[in-house]
């Protein structure tokens, strides 16, 4: 089945010519591509909406409380955001809005594409030069669980390899063929973890454990 994309952008050409050149993927359909500006959070109610690209340089934190809105409905989708900057400050509010991606406006058509497939596959796609910085601020941030110790220790065997693995660098295929799973089995333990670790994204759950390690061994 083909994903839903929502498209939620300030500027109306750039995310009119967007919705056209998307449109060509087969396994993509735009849903709508309304003004972001003046978007009811209940717009797509009914519709099919698995990705959401959404303007990060929205006015007065628009993008983020949009964000935050989508990630607790019943069925919220992927919420990718799209942006002139890849400050990591930026980054770090945007996933703990809920967004699964970043990605640059002057970045290439394909990179979008990929992060579009990415992040429905369950995967985070951040801009690759920020990703150290990201995780540095995410596991020093001071509103951060201080009981990360008591939170691993209540996941299971599987469930602490798969994050393991994760944390050491692992690609999602690589953690699947190294402990012999399939991916849907490897996205379903990431997927219970997280709600026991009480994140929103695999790098959450990957800052928590590094930092976690980090105490033990410093």
């Amino acid at each position: 089945m083909p994903l839903g994309l929502l498209i939620l952008l300030r500027e109306r050409t750039f995310a009119d010519a967007l919705a056209i050149r998307l449109e060509r993927e087969p396994d993509l359909v735009v849903v709508a591509a309304p003004d972001a500006s003046a978007l009811p959070p209940h717009v797509f109610a009914g519709s099919q909406v698995d990705v959401v690209i959404l303007d990060a340089d929205l006015p007065d934190d628009a993008a983020f409380r949009l964000s935050q809105e989508l990630s607790q409905a019943p069925s919220a989708p992927y919420v990718i955001f799209l942006s002139r900057s890849s400050d990591p400050e930026w980054i770090v509010r945007a996933i703990r809005a809920g967004a699964a991606g970043w990605v640059r406006k002057d970045e290439s058509l394909a990179r979008l594409i990929h992060a579009i497939r990415g992040v429905a596959r369950g995967e985070t796609w951040l801009p690759p030069d920020q990703i150290g910085e990201v995780l540095r601020l995410l596991m020093h941030e001071p509103d951060h669980n201080e009981d990360g110790n008591e939170l691993l220790a209540a996941l299971t065997g599987r469930e602490r390899e798969v994050l393991l693995c994760l944390a050491e660098g692992n690609r999602r295929c690589d953690v699947a063929e190294h402990l012999h799973m399939s991916p849907n089995t490897v996205r379903t333990h990431l997927q219970n973890l997280m709600a026991k670790l009480g994140v929103h994204s695999a790098i959450e759950a990957v800052a928590l454990t590094r930092q976690v390690l980090e105490e033990e061994f410093s």
